[in-house]
């Protein structure tokens, strides 16, 4: 992996494949536009495919028909994607097997540990809320069963070369702990499922916002405990609340009612800092859409804080 001169991830792979994956729990809102548009024209002016991915395996927070909502937003702002779209809730026997293959090679442990005991037991804070203090990690407590199975993690810095902002380490050990890949409920948790999904639909190119970033490392780690080709990664800075609270689908969502497409898309090409012309301002979504994937240019992207 690497950059060209316009900062755009550049892989061994013959071709670009990159991936859009919309949580289905609402509709569209300008933040995940934003990351629509970017990792659209990130693939399409490198000559690129674009897959669409339903992350829809935590089916108690899917909302009814936000699937459907989200692919005809997407249509009638002419973000064509390549190809069918992935249902994560169709693949639970692929994460099955991926998590097999860990168990067999020692990567992951069972887990009886619920959450108030990790929060009673934790040594301090982690990136994304307690560190697992390591209770089971060398076998479970007499009389308990296992609720869930962990990830393993070395006591390592794990890093990358964000295709934007630059360099992004993280001890995985000392800042995130041994992580849930199979809950208590008996759901597979995003890290493992982004990764096995990933490398299974060849992407090479991963562009999604900023709060993913610290997700990272972990998802690196699992691509090599899998031996998986690795992705390069791009992470787009965040959509803002005026009171510096990142935009959500409570905020309201995309309305080509009052809006009109094409003006969603050149407002989501400016907050990435390109330099779209005003005179595309009213044009169609397809015309705005086709000056992005020509003349998008990654250094003028504002970096996010790694």
């Amino acid at each position: 992996m690497s950059l060209d001169k316009n900062f755009r991830c550049t892989t061994d792979a013959s071709q670009v494949v990159g991936r859009f994956a919309p949580s289905p729990t609402g509709a569209l809102h300008f933040g995940s536009l934003v990351t629509a548009v970017g990792s659209y024209c990130l693939a399409k002016s490198a000559g690129g495919l674009w897959l669409l991915r339903m992350e829809d395996l935590d089916g108690p927070r899917v909302v009814p028909g936000a699937a459907d909502e989200i692919l005809h937003t997407l249509e009638a702002l002419t973000l064509h994607w390549d190809g069918e779209v992935l249902y994560q809730s169709r693949r639970t026997a692929c994460y099955e097997a991926a998590l097999e293959r860990l168990r067999e090679d020692g990567h992951i442990f069972p887990c009886a540990c619920s959450r108030k005991e990790v929060l009673a037991s934790a040594p301090h804070r982690g990136e994304e809320g307690p560190i697992y203090a390591g209770t089971c990690r060398n076998g479970l407590p007499v009389g308990r069963e296992a609720r869930a199975w962990r990830m393993r993690v070395p006591h390592r810095s794990v890093g990358f070369c964000d295709c934007l902002s630059g360099e992004y380490r993280q001890c995985l050990a000392s800042e995130v702990g041994d992580f849930v890949l199979r809950r208590a409920d008996g759901l597979f948790a995003y890290q493992l499922a982004v990764v096995v999904d990933d490398a299974e639909s060849g992407v090479t190119q991963v562009v999604r916002g900023a709060d993913l970033l610290s997700s990272t490392p972990r998802q690196i780690y699992l691509h090599q405990c899998l031996g998986y080709p690795l992705p390069c990664y791009a992470h787009l800075p965040l959509v803002m609340t005026p009171d510096g609270e990142k935009v959500s689908k409570r905020h309201g969502t995309v309305s080509l009612d009052s809006s009109g497409g094409g003006r969603l898309i050149w407002k989501a090409l400016r907050f990435l800092g390109q330099a779209v012309p005003a005179e595309l301002l009213n044009a169609s979504p397809a015309e705005v859409l086709s000056w992005g994937a020509k003349y998008f240019d990654g250094t003028k992207v504002p970096k996010v804080q790694c």
